[in-house]
């Protein structure tokens, strides 16, 4: 090296590039970022199904803009469309229905008020909480885990749950032993029909029934 190299020793000549980015780490990296979009268009797609379902069942636009912090104009827009097609059938919103969507919603809401119940301690909060985030799906693995993690805050936290709560779970899983198929635009159980809500939809309306069927709610 000449005395008039100035380059420090560990510089290894001039600037060289560093390696760019593998497929494993841009997925990392994107991962968090795809979930928080994958879970935003969910419920804006969810948001505007119970839109709808409000409208059918006499609300006025000015008291679902209210409740879903929107504009008048954009509930409007929202409710013509919903008009443009048949009128759905009545929605039954009875907490006894065996359709898989309807159990699951049954099942998170008892979840949701064990985990409130034991102060965030249940062994089922953190699965709660990823359900309500979008962070974790209803695919078949998932929902057994809850189960699995429900019966066991049942059996540990028994001492400050009510006897209502083991009630409702044993209902939930002898019912998702044997789920029926969900409703149809008929109002009896088919193959071929099509639901009257998504199962997004059914599991929010079940997750509240739910919840306020064991608060004491009618």
């Amino acid at each position: 090296m000449g005395s008039n190299d100035t380059r420090h020793p560990n510089d290894g000549g001039a600037h060289q590039p560093s390696r760019t980015l593998t497929e494993e780490q841009a997925a990392r990296i994107l991962a968090g970022m795809n979930e928080v979009i994958r879970a935003g268009e969910e419920m804006r797609k969810l948001r505007t199904e119970m839109i709808k379902m409000f409208a059918g069942l006499g609300w006025t636009q000015d008291k679902i803009a209210q409740l879903t912090e929107m504009s008048q104009p954009a509930v409007s827009k929202q409710v013509t469309k919903a008009k443009r097609g048949d009128p759905p059938p009545p929605m039954d919103l009875s907490l006894d229905q065996r359709d898989v969507p309807w159990l699951e919603g049954r099942l998170w809401g008892l979840a949701e008020e064990i985990s409130e119940a034991c102060h965030d301690a249940a062994r089922c909060t953190r699965y709660v909480n990823a359900l309500a985030r979008g962070r974790k799906r209803f695919t078949p693995e998932n929902v057994d885990e809850l189960r699995r993690l429900v019966e066991e805050d049942l059996r540990l936290h028994r001492s400050i749950l009510p006897g209502s709560y083991r009630e409702a779970y044993d209902q939930i899983s002898r019912a998702l032993d044997v789920p029926t198929k969900a409703p149809s635009a008929a109002g009896a159980p088919t193959r071929t029909a099509a639901p009257l809500a998504s199962p997004a939809a059914r599991r929010t309306l079940a997750c509240q029934i739910q919840r306020d069927r064991l608060r004491g709610d009618p």
